[in-house]
């Protein structure tokens, strides 16, 4: 039996852009990826913090230090530029890897929150603060 568990979590990212008009997935910068271990491809699922909207998609790959955070598509209804978001990425595992299950916990700079949350929740440490700055991507 397999059991579903939490293995990457991307903690109050902000959306920097929505794009109805693009095939779909989430667009999320090379370095947070990194930090999570989260992969190209691998679908994540992601809580809208600011409307309570949860979605499913995949993961696309923005250029390092590019800032990006895009939801695509559809989600784009419902997730919109300035928007806080929690992704999670997922992994199926047998009962007994649980025990030796430490998910990698990104929580983004300027989440003032982050702190008391870190001080109050200790089994999600802090793997890293990302220094992507969250800038809005001009279209060419």
């Amino acid at each position: 039996m397999l059991i579903r568990a939490c293995k990457s979590k991307i903690h109050r990212a902000t959306v920097t852009r929505a794009d109805l008009d693009y095939v779909g997935s989430i667009t999320i910068d090379r370095a947070l990826l990194d930090a999570s271990d989260l992969q190209p491809y691998q679908y994540v699922n992601i809580t809208n913090v600011s409307n309570g909207v949860f979605w499913q998609t995949y993961v696309m790959a923005a250029p390092r230090g590019s800032g990006r955070v895009e939801l695509n598509g559809p989600p784009a209804r419902h997730f919109q530029a300035g928007d806080k978001i929690i992704v999670l990425g997922e992994a199926w595992l047998e009962p007994s890897e649980l025990k030796g299950l430490d998910p990698k916990i990104v929580i983004v700079e300027g989440d003032d929150n982050a702190k008391k949350l870190t001080d109050r929740n200790r089994k999600f440490r802090l793997l890293a603060h990302s220094k992507v700055k969250n800038a809005p991507r001009k279209r060419a």
